[in-house]
């Protein structure tokens, strides 16, 4: 019998975060409750059916004898160990919305048995742990953290659509409220993860992973930037970059691109600005940054509109394909993504646009549903423009270069293929203009 066999763990939220993590401790051995608000996803899931990239049908089969779905947080008052993965997105006024992490703390609070060990992975800010878990249990249930409950925070993380770096072998950090409960996060984690980073609080494990992807969203900005420079300059970021990356110390390359998406990086950093805030320190760095991430699709439509121009053909009208509607390569993932941005931009400019991502079938966006073409040689012959916005592995490139009259690539998807007319992001498209001054 595994030695998990007779514990049981649930997982709060179902998504990119929370199904690996409950597949990761049926495997280990554990029984799973699996919990969403999605009644289709627990339907979907209890079928033997995947609902995200990266965990596939089969897996989800083979541990349907340990795991189950279901929206009912009874199922709590079984569990020894409950992890709390749910989103964690920001309101209209770009501030943290943290409904789903009270919701899923409301919903467990009259089921919870004494001794469980509460994880919460959810990206925050801060101080969240302590003030939406350990203050709400220990005046709900007068108990006491590290005795009779154990809180801890680590952070996911989980990289959609990485082949190489999955939940067991990426180094956890685990922060707890107390040594008791850090204690008792370390031996939990370590019983599926293969190494465990353990710190000194929840705050630094909170702060830990919001540093991480503010560090990215930040380089991310300086090449973008720098992009918007070398269109100036005449030269091509993609060589420049690749040249600084010979360097064997000192430097790490990061890739412009049409702008950033995705559940982490266009938000981490704003929870952590926002709690600098609180704190009378605002990071101006994040602030910048996020200024400079959050203009580049519309440089990606100026760019559109000039190559258009350039061949006497105004946007109105014009058929464009956006290929690559997804934030990223190789995962169905529209959150925040960059094209929803520039698709705005477009149809507010009457181009006839076409969307094309083999990874999202059909997207529901601003109360519109728009459904994505196949890329093939008569749709890509029939248009006046191809962007590139995400390079997915599974659309052929080279059709493109073949077949498109002309392309913006925003992503460096067709370096060494030759054919068709091919302008890059963060490269000229025409005689760059003089120094001024």
């Amino acid at each position: 019998m595994d030695a998990h066999d007779r514990t049981v763990a649930a997982v709060a939220g179902l998504g990119y975060v929370g199904l690996p993590m409950a597949v990761a401790l049926a495997k280990a051995g554990y029984r799973v409750c699996g919990l969403d608000v999605d009644e289709e996803k627990i339907n979907r899931l209890n079928a033997g059916r995947s609902t995200v990239i990266g965990i596939d049908d089969g897996e989800i089969r083979s541990v349907l004898v340990r795991f189950t779905a279901g929206s009912d947080y009874a199922a709590v008052s079984r569990a020894d160990a409950v992890v709390i993965c749910v989103p964690t997105p920001l309101t209209p006024e770009r501030e943290p919305d943290l409904t789903y992490i009270r919701s899923a703390v409301g919903a467990m609070l009259p089921h919870l048995k004494r001794g469980t060990l509460i994880v919460l992975e959810s990206t925050t800010y801060p101080g969240t742990t302590d003030e939406l878990i350990r203050r709400v249990v220990e005046e709900a249930r007068g108990w006491r953290v590290g005795e009779d409950f154990h809180l801890c925070y680590s952070p996911e993380r989980i990289d959609p659509g990485n082949q190489t770096y999955r939940l067991d072998n990426s180094p956890k950090i685990v922060g707890g409220a107390t040594p008791a409960c850090l204690e008792a996060g370390v031996r939990f984690y370590r019983s599926f993860v293969r190494q465990v980073v353990p710190v000194s609080s929840t705050a630094a494990a909170e702060a830990a992973k919001l540093f991480e992807n503010t560090f990215r969203n930040v380089n991310i900005a300086l090449v973008n930037e720098f992009a918007l420079l070398c269109e100036r300059l005449g030269v091509s970021v993609w060589e420049v970059v690749q040249a600084a990356a010979t360097k064997p110390f000192g430097f790490l390359p990061f890739w412009p691109g049409p702008g950033i998406g995705g559940h982490c990086i266009p938000v981490d950093p704003l929870y952590l600005n926002w709690t600098a805030r609180r704190y009378g320190r605002p990071m101006k760095l994040i602030e910048l940054a996020d200024e400079v991430n959050r203009r580049m699709p519309r440089h990606v439509v100026e760019r559109v509109t000039e190559l258009l121009n350039r061949e006497g053909k105004p946007v109105r009208g014009a058929r464009i394909a956006l290929i690559g509607i997804a934030y990223k390569p190789d995962v169905d993932d529209v959150r925040e993504s960059p094209s929803l941005d520039i698709l705005d931009e477009l149809i507010a400019r009457q181009a006839n646009v076409i969307c094309c991502d083999p990874l999202v079938p059909s997207f529901r966006h601003r109360g519109r549903m728009f459904r994505t073409e196949a890329v093939t040689p008569e749709l890509l012959s029939g248009l006046d423009l191809a962007v590139i916005l995400t390079n997915h592995s599974a659309v052929d490139v080279r059709l493109i270069a073949e077949h498109a009259p002309l392309v913006l690539d925003t992503r460096n998807a067709l370096a060494g293929i030759a054919g068709g007319r091919v302008v890059r992001l963060g490269e000229p498209s025409a005689e760059p203009p003089a120094a001024q001054g």
